[in-house]
């Protein structure tokens, strides 16, 4: 059986002030010729599809339009939540979907039907597991858990480590697992280790919702998201990345799903697929307007973030000279060079949780405890 691993699509997601959407729509339909190309059985999406918990109209028909490629006429698609989505809103059509061999999981836990003439389709269920079988009789076991916290497991909280908690949980969609079929754990979680890029600098502050790889399954394959950078942590789990290069420390990254296929129990890589659509993002620097105007002219058709060093402020009209020269300037750092020189801290630039650690310093002169930093995040992860 072949398997594709995907995730962080993060549909309606902008650039600054730059739409996205359309190279978005180009990536998904780049995916769905993968799978015809690569004769892949299942697709597995790692949550975080859209960007935000109420998308656009125009976002969830690009997410409607890719599914239906997708899985087309012979391939079955899971889907699990992350923390961008809303696991209700996203599941909604979750009993209509399954008949098109789409099987979404989100907050609500829910047993999908089985059998049916697709050609990949599922034959047992249970609240957080499908088992899938193919035309030739091949089948593989997936546990499906969206992005996980107290709040959305409905659970309260307790002293429980966090860890131990997403183990438990993962336990309770193993309870159809035999270990005879071929095994995937689908999840968006952030495990310990992970390397995270500007784009999902929140989640690992502290460390307070990290889950150690010990957590995870040391058997079958570990489909992973939330972080964007492609990744492998532990023995057998693995971040496909996002889809479309969304932060500059991405520049230059190449991003890419993974292909996996299944040989009687046992399910291994086989190659990662580059993903060609979508612009890149470049970091540039350069000395000066005059050398910044003449780099900006070789990029053309990509995303800029430049950094200007100088003796003395732009000007408006050199401003305006910069953007109109390259479009995709889309982030303009001036940095002026004085006798005095001073470290400053933008707030603006913060993040909440930074902020509140900043904060929590200022009055009582200490760092935070990860006791009261792990409640707070437990308050804003949802809108990260």
């Amino acid at each position: 059986m072949k398997i594709l691993h995907t995730s962080d699509w993060h549909l309606g997601k902008r650039l600054m002030d730059a739409e996205r959407l359309p190279e978005q729509i180009a990536a998904l339909d780049e995916l769905a010729d993968i799978c015809d190309r690569e004769r892949v059985d299942l697709v597995l999406v790692a949550g975080d599809v859209f960007d935000t918990y109420l998308p656009s109209a125009e976002a969830e028909e690009a997410f409607f339009v890719a599914l239906k490629k997708i899985a087309g006429d012979s391939r079955a698609a899971v889907i699990v939540s992350g923390n961008h989505d809303d696991g209700v809103r996203l599941a909604a059509s979750a009993s209509m979907a399954c008949e098109e061999g789409i099987y979404i999981f989100g907050n609500k836990s829910r047993t999908f039907p089985v059998g049916g003439s697709r050609p990949v389709r599922a034959v047992a269920s249970g609240e957080r597991y499908l088992i899938f079988e193919n035309a030739a009789g091949e089948r593989v076991y997936v546990n499906a858990l969206p992005y996980p916290n107290e709040a959305r497991i409905k659970e309260d909280k307790t002293d429980e480590a966090f860890s131990d908690k997403v183990a438990r949980w993962i336990a309770r969609g193993n309870e159809g697992y035999d270990g005879t079929v071929p095994y995937v754990l689908l999840t968006h979680l952030f495990v310990a280790g992970g390397v995270s890029g500007e784009g999902e600098r929140n989640i690992e502050l502290g460390g307070a919702r990290a889950v150690s790889v010990e957590a995870l399954p040391d058997y079958g394959y570990v489909a992973l998201g939330h972080l964007h950078k492609k990744q492998r942590v532990g023995a057998k789990g693995r971040y496909s990345g996002s889809l479309l290069q969304y932060a500059f420390d991405e520049a230059n990254t190449e991003k890419s799903v993974v292909l996996l296929s299944t040989r009687e129990k046992e399910i291994s890589v086989e190659k990662e697929i580059p993903i060609l659509s979508g612009k890149k993002l470049y970091r540039l620097e350069a000395r000066g307007v005059d050398e910044a105007l003449r780099l900006l002219a070789r990029y053309e058709d990509c995303y800029i973030e430049l950094t200007l060093h100088l003796t003395a402020p732009l000007t408006t009209h050199e401003t305006q000279q910069l953007r109109a020269c390259n479009e995709g300037l889309v982030s303009l750092i001036a940095r002026v060079r004085t006798d005095e020189v001073a470290e400053t801290v933008t707030r603006a630039a913060l993040s909440p949780q930074e902020l509140f650690a900043l904060y929590y310093r200022s009055k009582f002169g200490e760092e935070i405890p990860r006791e009261l930093l792990s409640a707070f995040l437990s308050l804003t992860e949802e809108r990260e």
